[in-house]
């Protein structure tokens, strides 16, 4: 089928070697079906595991059914989010929010081929949504949101993924999200509150060829982001993101629940050999790939060895 449409629109400057039109028309129907399992998702007045709620439109994984019943049964004043580390955003966790709920968002790549593939889009005009290519750092976060949040008055959602510096930006930040999604690294298990120590140029393949050794645990994250007046309501079942409610805005559709009962052991296999090739380690060899290295122990901010 794609090879027919590249066919038929040779020689046209087109998105995927597809006309906007057609990438236009396949998005719509994506919305289209992903506004049915929304319906059906916010409508649920309980749920076992927020993993329950799950359903993917535009997110990797199941983060777009998670964030739609959120947002559809929690009263939130601001229809606003903020993205870190989105690429090109083809495929992100607010997207679907955007062209579906029509937020309004700010989103944020270090790579100025990804922004400039978004700005390019199809979709971005129409929408309220901005972006900026730039590397984060706790030294720069702050000034390239308040901006945007001045503008809105509040916001709505944040999300940070960043494969690195997460603890510390989340640190740096001083915002209050209704809602506030936490890239973890499960390969640090659910016992230990670690993070990799900060550096503002930190890139994870360089940092260990591995690519294991990256961002913070989820007890860390649990631990800062509680003590910011947050709830932690579980992780979707990727084990990669975890969510949390602004404590004033918890109801009856959301339930509190406590880091063991909401950890998730991630599953998919992205770990690298010395040549760049993948090697597909279970969690227990992901675990001892990066044992003897450095971390800080964000309880008593003190350095330790993995």
């Amino acid at each position: 089928m794609l090879d027919r449409l590249k066919k038929v629109v040779s020689g046209q400057k087109t998105l995927f070697g597809l006309p906007d039109k057609v990438v236009a028309g396949h998005d719509e129907l994506k919305i289209n079906i992903g506004s049915l399992h929304s319906a059906l998702i916010s409508s649920r007045k309980q749920y076992n595991k927020l993993s329950d709620l799950e359903f993917r439109v535009f997110s990797q994984f199941g983060d777009d059914g998670i964030i739609q019943y959120l947002t559809q049964n929690i009263d939130i004043p601001h229809k606003t989010f903020i993205e870190f580390g989105v690429e090109d955003y083809f495929e992100s966790n607010t997207r679907f929010l955007l062209q579906k709920d029509n937020w309004s968002g700010f989103v944020i790549d270090g790579s100025e081929q990804h922004i400039g593939k978004l700005r390019s889009s199809p979709f971005y005009w129409k929408q309220d949504l901005e972006s900026q290519a730039v590397f984060i750092t706790k030294e720069n976060i702050s000034s390239l949101l308040k901006p945007h949040v001045d503008r809105w008055g509040g916001l709505g959602l944040l999300h940070i993924d960043l494969d690195g510096n997460d603890y510390w930006i989340w640190e740096a930040l001083n915002l209050k999200p209704v809602i506030l999604i936490l890239e973890y690294n499960s390969n640090f298990g659910s016992e230990r509150a670690v993070t990799v120590p900060y550096n503002p140029s930190f890139y994870r393949t360089d940092a260990h060829y591995s690519n294991l050794y990256w961002g913070a645990s989820l007890r860390s994250l649990y631990e800062l982001s509680r003590s910011r007046g947050y709830r932690f309501i579980g992780c979707n079942n990727a084990g990669n993101n975890a969510y949390f409610i602004l404590e004033d805005y918890m109801n009856e559709t959301v339930r509190e629940v406590s880091l063991e009962e909401g950890y998730v052991s991630s599953k998919y296999r992205e770990s690298r050999d010395e040549h760049g090739r993948l090697t597909y380690l279970d969690a227990s060899e992901r675990n001892d790939k990066i044992k003897g290295l450095s971390v800080i122990n964000t309880t008593t901010q003190t350095p330790e060895i993995f």
